[in-house]
């Protein structure tokens, strides 16, 4: 049942435990320590005084026998103040005695020896009447009668001071009782409370401290200089970090649905784009075959000569657009072969030799050796190369040169890197456009589609490679191309 508990129920239930039990006893203690006190009171202020004046009695009452001995021996008067002086002193102790007495025992005898020593004390006056008339024979006679009254009050007082002692002999055992219960309820209560004391410090060492420990040396947090205190500080910052960054994540979250959001229609709209491009550019393959045809079959002027190119001019560019689209929208799966990088950069030199030569390029090639064979797709890695060669071209214009660096990076005995890098001598690239070239639909020149790089980046991703400028010293831009290579036994590539 305890352990179906949850914890906080549980700690609470054991403090609620250790507050009852500490209540419970100090109550106890508090009311054992009153009765005690009132039985001390009640046997020092009542009992006590009470014996004492039982005590006094006896002795004040013995006193005058012997004082009135005295007298019968030696006829001097000077022993009848005495007894005197006694006598005054014995009334006064018997009201002493009802004062204190709270007894009705005590009440009864106390009664019974004012009567008797009334009629003890006028006998006895007539006693020593009668020795003073010389009348000795009678005083004699009655003075043993008077000393039979004696024992009676004698008796009584002794009776009276018996009450008393047996009163304080009670007290004294209610006072050792209460005494035993003490330490009984006390031992009882003593191992109650070390084993709930015990079952706490167990609970909360295993379910909270130690906890907390773990949770600051799993926070990062190595060691925790300090104990506790520090635990709880560290982990309530760690906490506060972790608040601050479900913020941020809970607004990138947001972010991310409204681009989510913004994604699915600009999906939708290239969608309908590729569809509208693809319907577009048949027409269009239509029209300039009509064009080629007119040019061949009609005598144009120079000025019509002009127009004609004009238009196809126009068309080509307009034709390029919707296959640069078309390859964005929709790319092909790629076809990997096994082929080094160098003979693909090769066979992209050789297909542009003319291309170079019409824009008086000085192409040239920095290879310490041949790349190894990588998986790849030639004809996609040849577009890069050639997306990358035509743009430098087109931004240096004539006179240019280019210089293709390739190396190889060994990173383990099975793995490595291969890096192309295109380096020109044009303007450059401004340090604040290197982030937005590879973004779609971007373009520094008035008739380019802003695909070209976005498609060659998307291509060497897709080779698991990365595409990036660099930055160097001088002018010109250059781009460099990462794909990573293994080398196998044989030159053998697993993949194949």
């Amino acid at each position: 049942m305890f352990l179906q508990l949850s914890l906080r129920k549980r700690i609470l239930l054991l403090i609620a435990s250790l507050a009852f039990i500490n209540i419970f006893g100090s109550t106890i203690t508090v009311w054992y320590a009153y009765k005690t006190q009132n039985l001390n009171s009640s046997m020092v202020d009542n009992d006590l005084t009470a014996l004492i004046a039982a005590q006094h009695l006896e002795t004040s009452l013995v006193m005058q026998k012997g004082l009135l001995t005295y007298y019968f021996m030696t006829d001097k008067t000077e022993w009848l103040d005495k007894l005197k002086t006694f006598h005054d002193a014995f009334q006064t102790l018997l009201n002493r005695a009802r004062e204190v007495n709270l007894t009705a025992q005590g009440n009864t005898i106390l009664n019974e020896i004012e009567s008797r020593y009334i009629r003890f004390t006028f006998d006895r006056d007539r006693v020593v009447e009668l020795y003073r008339k010389g009348n000795r024979q009678e005083g004699a006679t009655r003075h043993w009668e008077v000393r039979d009254q004696f024992f009676k009050i004698y008796e009584l007082t002794g009776r009276f001071k018996n009450i008393h002692e047996q009163t304080i002999a009670d007290s004294s055992r209610s006072i050792r009782k209460a005494s035993r219960e003490m330490k009984i309820m006390a031992g009882a209560a003593v191992p109650f409370v070390i084993l709930l004391s015990l079952i706490l410090t167990f609970i909360l060492f295993s379910h909270v401290l130690n906890p907390i420990h773990k949770l600051a040396l799993e926070a990062d947090l190595k060691e925790i200089p300090g104990g506790l205190e520090n635990e709880i500080e560290a982990l309530k910052g760690r906490v506060h970090h972790l608040i601050e960054d479900i913020g941020q994540t809970h607004a990138k979250l947001e972010e991310s649905q409204e681009h989510l959001v913004q994604s699915k229609r600009l999906a939708m709209v290239g969608k309908l784009a590729a569809g509208v491009a693809h319907s577009v550019r048949n027409p269009l393959t239509s029209v300039k075959m009509r064009l080629f045809t007119l040019e061949r079959s009609l005598r144009l002027t120079p000025e019509q000569k002009e127009d004609l190119d004009v238009i196809s001019e126009e068309i080509r560019h307009i034709d390029t657009i919707l296959r640069n689209f078309l390859e964005y929208a929709r790319p092909p799966k790629l076809n990997f072969q096994s082929n080094s990088p160098s003979d693909v950069v090769d066979h992209t030199i050789q297909l542009l030799k003319h291309r170079m030569e019409s824009y008086r390029i000085d192409i040239s090639i920095d290879r310490r050796q041949k790349l190894p064979n990588v998986m790849l797709d030639s004809d996609q890695l040849k577009e890069v190369l050639v997306n990358l060669i035509i743009n430098s071209c087109e931004a240096m214009g004539e006179n240019g040169k280019i210089t293709i660096v390739e190396d190889w990076i060994q990173e383990g005995p099975y793995h490595g890197r291969a890096v192309i890098r295109i380096q020109d001598n044009g303007p450059g690239i401004p340090p604040e456009l290197k982030e937005k070239i590879f973004e779609p639909f971007f373009s520094t020149k008035e008739e380019g589609s802003g695909l070209g790089l976005s498609i060659a980046k998307r291509i060497v991703e897709e080779h698991g490679g990365e595409l990036k400028t660099e930055s160097q010293d001088g002018p010109g831009a250059v781009f460099t191309i990462i794909m990573p290579i293994k080398e196998y036994d044989h030159g053998d590539n697993p993949d194949r």
